[in-house]
């Protein structure tokens, strides 16, 4: 990993990270985990609405199927109470669910996400970690 040399002590000293009291320095990395693990969960939300919708594919196939081989009865069930069916509610959909969350839990923390940086940390992402990474540094440096 390379080195900047080039920064001199006024970037050090115009650095958020330099400039922010312990407290906000976690309160603003806590933040930002916040919005990750929501991004996290929108992952999990997605992987929730294809696996269901992988399944509905394999039941409509199924009622076909049924329907072909004389078991209309049973292929009724599926086109009429599991392929309309929602997944919470009974008739809100994975697609909505997802939705419902992108426009309101993860754009909102997304929002007050960049809000805090700004106030913070003059918009500067993951500024814990640059701290982190230049006390490293130097460990490194004064160690030779």
């Amino acid at each position: 990993m390379a080195t900047d040399d080039s920064r001199t002590e006024t970037d050090v000293e115009s650095d958020p990270a330099t400039a922010l009291s312990e407290t906000e320095l976690e309160a603003l990395h806590e933040v930002e985990l916040g919005l990750e693990w929501a991004q996290r969960a929108q992952g999990c939300l997605l992987e929730f609405h294809h696996a269901t919708g992988h399944g509905m594919d394999h039941l409509c196939r199924a009622e076909a199927r049924l329907r072909a081989a004389g078991h209309d009865d049973l292929a009724d069930v599926i086109r009429d109470d599991l392929l309309p069916h929602g997944v919470v509610d009974d008739d809100r959909w994975s697609y909505d669910v997802l939705e419902h969350f992108q426009e309101s839990l993860l754009a909102e923390t997304r929002a007050l996400e960049q809000r805090v940086r700004r106030e913070l940390a003059d918009g500067k992402r993951h500024v814990r970690e640059h701290r982190q990474e230049r006390e490293w540094k130097r460990q490194a440096e004064s160690d030779h």
